[in-house]
């Protein structure tokens, strides 16, 4: 396992070859809280897909399943209703 680059809690791994196509197998890693130990939390469709995740941390937040927040605003805008009333 080759380590590409580490942000804690994820680090970008190339892990050997798919036999299916002989295409390098690029995965995200979490640190399992428990442990301490890095799993497989994605395993990337290809090498595009790693290089934006590793540019992006939002975009590697956005993949996460434990629903981690990701692009969130500094401001929220105010909306208002037909009747001028603020809607929350």
């Amino acid at each position: 396992m080759k380590i590409l680059l580490e942000k804690f809690p994820y680090r970008y791994v190339e892990k050997g070859t798919i036999e299916l196509n002989g295409m390098p197998d690029y995965r995200i890693q979490k640190v399992d809280s428990y442990t301490g130990k890095y799993k497989d939390m994605y395993l990337c469709d290809n090498q595009m897909q790693l290089l934006t995740a590793m540019e992006d941390y939002d975009y590697t937040c956005w993949l996460d399943p434990a629903g981690v927040p990701c692009y969130v605003k500094d401001t929220a805008k105010q909306t208002y209703d037909q009747k001028g009333q603020l809607v929350l």
